[in-house]
C-alpha cells in the first residue's frame, strides 16, 4: 500500500464552507485490490483503523458536504471524475485503488463516471454525518460544526502513524 497523499486546502466557495484548516487528501493507488470482493478490503481496512459506518455505493452527482463528520472514500471499482470544494474547487480523476479523505465541510460531487464506478465510504468512530447542500441558512452554523469536528484517531489506510496524522496536525 502506498503512503502518498496529495493535500489540497480548499477555501470557502459561495455556499460551501470547505475547510480552511484541514486539507482534502487524494491518495492515488493507496490500496492494492484483489479477489472477487475488493470492497471488503476497504471495509476491513477502514474498520481496523477506527473508521465506521461503512457503506457501498457511488458519489452523488450534486454538490453536498457533511459538517459533522470527516469522510473517507475508497474506490473499489471503475473510474470517476469528482469535484471537491464547490464549483470553483478542484477536479480529480479517480480509479479503483484510490482513497480520498474529505474533511468536514468540504463539498464533493461526481461529475462523470464509468458505469461500474463504486466506492466504500466511512466515517471516524463517534462521528455521524449530516447532509448539507449549500442551501441558504446552512452557514455559518455548518462552518462552526466543521471546525469543531475532531480529527480522527487514525489514518483510514495506514493507521495511527499514517499521512493523515501528519497532514492534519493542529
Amino acid at each position: 500500500m502506498a503512503n502518498t497523499a496529495r493535500p489540497y486546502i480548499l477555501a470557502p466557495d459561495g455556499p460551501f464552507p470547505n475547510n480552511p484548516s484541514l486539507p482534502l487528501l487524494l491518495c492515488p493507488q493507496a490500496v492494492a485490490l484483489t479477489g472477487t470482493d475488493p470492497a471488503a478490503i476497504f471495509e476491513a481496512l477502514f474498520r481496523e483503523h477506527q473508521w465506521h459506518g461503512a457503506w457501498r455505493n457511488g458519489v452523488f452527482d450534486f454538490h453536498h458536504y457533511h459538517s459533522s463528520a470527516h469522510e473517507v472514500l475508497g474506490v473499489y471499482r471503475g473510474t470517476a471524475r469528482l469535484r471537491f470544494g464547490g464549483p470553483q474547487g478542484i477536479t480529480a480523476e479517480t480509479r479503483a485503488g484510490d482513497v480520498v479523505i474529505i474533511p468536514a465541510g468540504v463539498a464533493h460531487q461526481r461529475i462523470a463516471s464509468s458505469p461500474d464506478f463504486a466506492v466504500v465510504g466511512a466515517y471516524p468512530r463517534g462521528q455521524t454525518p449530516d447532509m448539507c447542500y449549500g442551501r441558504p441558512g446552512e452557514r455559518p452554523g455548518t462552518d462552526n460544526n466543521a471546525q469543531a469536528t475532531p480529527p480522527p484517531a487514525a489514518d483510514p489506510v495506514h493507521g495511527p502513524r499514517g499521512g493523515l496524522k501528519t497532514l492534519w496536525q493542529a
